[in-house]
């Protein structure tokens, strides 16, 4: 298991460096990018919900989930080390107030391992938090391009975290987070000489690598309130945070191949930022907080709900500000389940498989042209059981929308794809001699 473990890692560390835009979105085109879902495809496929917890999938939206109650078919005396590791495809359907485009892009998405330690767990991994890539074009009154905008990048997180197992069915767990990453973009400006390019165009480049630290608190709790009712209840807190971002900023004429696009640059000047007091800025990373309550039958359904606030009105960028754009509080309220058919079934597979759905609805916070932009998704998902009923296969489908077309904006009509594998193993088991 540990050389299959090794393997993954080191495959998945090698993609992770073509990995780094993770979204076509033109949203991502403000603040520090797209916001990154945080959570397995088994938590996408039930809407976004992370208040199942169990002994055998690992969750990312609760560090509580480190250190679960042991299993029952091992004497309640161990449990497995978990590791998961996914990605997915979005094909996005861009609809304006008068045309329409399409786009798509291929991430990674996480990669995490969680170890038992009696009443410890401890977990760690890697995954995106912001993804920002785009290419947009805007025109004059003549219907030629006025400028192009590109951008790529991202934060990222890479997380240490350790939960404890208080009693039985009570969790807490705390994550440190280290947020690293680049955001890259650029603006060029058209000019025309009687509806005819000029020989030079101007460009401005900006980059800002940012760094910095926050955590993540969480708390869980499950008890029967019946012989075969389980209820489940999650609390998670992100205390505000701060980012530093180190900026660079340059002025260039260029030319253009009008068959390639390539550009190529004539004159460059690099603006001094110090004296404008934006070589190195402060990046506000607002808190957030999110309650859970679900019941269910173990190992044959359950469905529960969510609520996330984040306080993302306190986001603050001071190297890029635009008078159209602002910031609100966000919120996300998801709703979902799963279904197991029978968890004991040895000679027919799909009743053990286990079957997701959900929904969700999310306030994102941004707000462009006064219009709240907005999203809202359907999904759908299946756990492939493995042999040895600790692993499985995941997939999920999620079907939604993002923005609106009113105020000249964009509408995103999205479908994503998500795929994962979670392997569960025994590393810490007592001998026993008779």
């Amino acid at each position: 298991m540990i050389k299959k473990l090794v393997l993954v890692f080191t495959v998945f560390i090698a993609i992770y460096g073509y990995a780094q835009e993770g979204t076509a979105s033109p949203y991502s085109f403000y603040g520090i990018g797209s916001l990154k879902f945080k959570g397995t495809v088994e938590n996408r496929s039930m809407g976004g919900i992370g208040v199942y917890i169990d002994s055998i999938h690992v969750n990312l939206r609760n560090p509580a989930s480190y250190a679960t109650d042991n299993l029952s078919y091992l004497n309640d005396e161990n449990r497995p080390v978990k590791f998961t590791v996914g990605g997915s495809h979005s094909s996005i359907n861009l609809e304006g107030a008068s045309e329409s485009d399409k786009t798509s892009s291929t991430t990674f998405d996480y990669v995490a391992l969680t170890v038992p330690m009696g009443e410890f767990g401890f977990g760690f991994g890697l995954l995106p938090y912001t993804s920002v890539g785009y290419k947009l074009e805007s025109l004059n009154d003549d219907n030629n391009i006025e400028n192009r905008f590109t951008g790529e990048g991202g934060l990222n997180k890479a997380f240490f975290g350790l939960g404890y197992r208080v009693a039985k069915g009570l969790s807490i767990g705390i994550d440190a987070q280290y947020n690293f990453g680049s955001v890259r973009n650029s603006t060029v400006e058209y000019l025309y000489d009687d509806g005819i390019p000029t020989q030079f165009q101007s460009r401005e480049n900006n980059r800002s690598d940012l760094s910095g630290l926050n955590f993540n608190i969480g708390l869980s709790y499950g008890t029967l309130i019946t012989e075969s009712l389980e209820l489940a209840t999650t609390f998670t807190y992100t205390p505000e945070s701060t980012l530093v971002s180190k900026n660079e900023r340059s002025i260039a004429t260029i030319t253009t191949n009008a068959n390639t696009g390539r550009e190529f640059v004539n004159d460059l000047i690099d603006i001094d930022l110090e004296a404008l007091g934006l070589l190195e800025t402060d990046l506000v990373l607002p808190s957030k907080i999110s309650f859970g309550l679900g019941i269910g039958k173990p190992r044959n359904w359950f469905v529960g709900g969510e609520y996330t606030l984040q306080k993302t009105s306190q986001f603050s960028n001071p190297l890029y500000s635009s008078a159209s754009t602002s910031y609100e509080d966000a919120s996300t309220i998801s709703f979902g389940g799963f279904y197991i058919p029978d968890y004991n079934s040895l000679n027919n597979y799909l009743k053990r498989t286990i079957y997701r759905a959900g929904v969700r609805y999310e306030k994102t916070g941004l707000n462009l042209n006064t219009e709240s932009i907005d999203e809202f998704g359907i999904s759908f998902g299946v756990g492939l059981p493995l042999r040895g009923g600790l692993s499985s296969a995941n997939v999920g489908l999620e079907l939604g929308k993002r923005g609106t077309t009113n105020s000249n904006l964009i509408q995103e009509n999205f479908i994503n794809l998500q795929l994962s594998l979670s392997l569960g193993d025994i590393w810490f088991q007592k001998r026993k001699y008779n």
